[in-house]
């Protein structure tokens, strides 16, 4: 099947179900951060929000779509065109609110740094997504390499800020950014796009405004802000960026700045905002995390003056061996568990 053909009949299909009425669909609920332990003892980004499909359990039909095997830790399936055998990525939203949701993909336009809605099909009281297909995410990436080298993770992190720049500048606040949200769309795994627009809110008026009150994000990447008591408002756009800089701490360094097995403990590390450098790490790209993890809102550099940073506009190799681990710094050391939870976890592997 052509895929400008596809393309634009997916579009026309947008279109017409953002255009039909919406009175008498009910708002959607927003999940919020809770500093008690989840019963299971696994952090709530990680949770399966549904029983996972066995593994020799047969496809389900959608449409004219194939659905397979769920992508770990997502409401998120590898699909397949029953007659072209294309294959696709499939996001599977409640039907409450659904159309804001996906009014994002038609603000925000094409995008190569984005994946672009391709299909939208509604069966059975839930909204089924249809995506490209890829070749896997940055978190399982990234727990295969253990940490990556400041050349490809500059590379690779230079596209994700692009992803990010183009929404904040379109009025679209991304709110749960985390490394699985950014796939590969090549299988040398050097393109990377962002999967999904489901957790995104959408700017009203001038797009200047971005303060929002409902707090929703990952644990391990939400921001300070996020975590105060009160129901004040925070800028949305703040809080993606501080998402930006724990993933590419995370990329670089292997482990996330800000961890521990108790979620409340997580958070109390979180609200002090501290955390460790190795001494390997060029000063440059130490720099730009700073620029990302302050711990003031309005002391964080934006996605377009990131862009601008020398560790991207002008990359250098550090001084030191690339291969050196980050067990090999004293600083990182210290803070090693001896269950080695530093390391970015699967979402079954946390335990309390």
């Amino acid at each position: 099947m052509n895929m400008g053909v596809t393309t634009a009949r997916s579009q026309l299909c947008l279109k017409r179900l953002l255009d039909e009425p919406q009175d008498n669909l009910p708002k959607c609920k927003v999940a919020r951060l809770s500093p008690q332990p989840p019963a299971t003892g696994l952090s709530p980004c990680l949770l399966p929000s549904s029983p996972a499909p066995k593994p020799n359990q047969s496809p389900s039909k959608v449409g004219k779509y194939l659905l397979f095997e769920r992508i770990e830790g997502e409401e998120t399936y590898r699909a397949e065109h029953s007659l072209t055998k294309q294959q696709y990525t499939c996001q599977v939203l409640p039907l409450r609110g659904y159309q804001e949701r996906l009014a994002a993909y038609t603000r925000i336009g094409r995008h190569d740094n984005i994946c672009p809605l391709l299909d939208v099909v509604i069966e059975q009281g839930s909204v089924y997504v249809f995506l490209p297909g890829h070749h896997g995410d940055m978190h399982a990436y990234l727990r295969s390499r253990k940490r990556l080298g400041e050349e490809e993770a500059g590379h690779l992190f230079a596209q994700m800020l692009n992803a990010v720049m183009h929404c904040h500048q379109h009025g679209v606040v991304l709110r749960d950014l985390k490394l699985r949200k950014f796939v590969f769309t090549d299988k040398y795994r050097t393109r990377l796009a962002l999967l999904g627009l489901n957790d995104c809110v959408l700017l009203h008026g001038n797009h200047v405004d971005d303060s929002l009150t409902d707090r929703h994000g990952c644990p391990a990447y939400v921001s300070p802000e996020l975590l105060t008591s009160g129901k004040g408002s925070y800028s949305g756009r703040a809080a993606d960026i501080w998402s930006l800089g724990v993933s590419l701490y995370t990329m670089l360094i292997g482990r996330y700045p800000f961890q521990d097995t108790q979620p409340a403990a997580l958070f109390a590390k979180i609200r002090r905002g501290t955390f460790s450098l190795p001494d390997w790490l060029s000063p440059q790209a130490k720099c730009l995390i700073g620029c990302m993890l302050r711990k003031s809102p309005a002391e964080r550099l934006e996605a377009s003056e990131l862009l601008m940073h020398p560790w991207l506009t002008n990359p250098c190799t550090p001084h030191q061996d690339i291969h050196k681990t980050h067990h090999s710094s004293p600083k990182t050391q210290q803070h090693k568990h001896k269950d080695d939870d530093q390391v970015v976890p699967t979402w079954t592997e946390k335990k309390q």
